[in-house]
């Protein structure tokens, strides 16, 4: 199966909010379907999408951005369980990341869960560092990690 990297529209809430549920289930650390239109159609923000064949959202990625400000934020970022270690999660980081560079951006930063051991494992392969341990930073309790990832020419090139 091939997969699309493409920019959300509006009329993908629906969809995101779909996949955020399958992702990160009803916990209060998920997104409603507002606050999710509200990510692709007003906020100073990128979200781009990973689309398999069929057209079925498969994954996705927001970056935020703040004006005067050269960091962007790594907001939330989900792969359906299905297509997890097919490489997608580098693809659509790598793809984020050109969007950050493009808007004028030298670094990402991130907050993951301390036990999503996976994610962790991408970002470290991608070139993220960790700056600083935040206890209790999720609504159950679960503490997270920031990282951040300088960008420049080698960010298109990430391995």
């Amino acid at each position: 199966m091939a997969f699309t990297l493409r920019a959300a529209q509006g009329g993908d809430a629906a969809a995101l909010n779909a996949l955020e549920r399958t992702c990160f289930g009803d916990d209060e650390d998920s997104f409603s379907p507002s606050q999710l239109k509200y990510l692709v159609t007003k906020a100073n923000a990128q979200t781009r999408l990973v689309v398999d064949d069929d057209g079925a959202l498969m994954g996705y990625g927001t970056l935020l951005f703040r004006r005067n400000e050269k960091k962007a934020r790594l907001y939330s970022f989900c792969l359906h369980p299905e297509v997890r270690g097919q490489g997608l999660g580098q693809r659509l980081l790598l793809a984020l990341e050109a969007v950050a560079l493009a808007r004028g951006c030298d670094s990402i930063y991130l907050e993951v869960r301390a036990d999503n051991r996976s994610a962790i494992s991408l970002y470290r392969r991608m070139g993220y560092e960790v700056l600083h341990w935040m206890e209790d930073y999720y609504h159950d309790g679960c503490a997270a990690w920031k990282m951040i990832r300088s960008l420049g020419e080698s960010a298109s090139t990430a391995p």
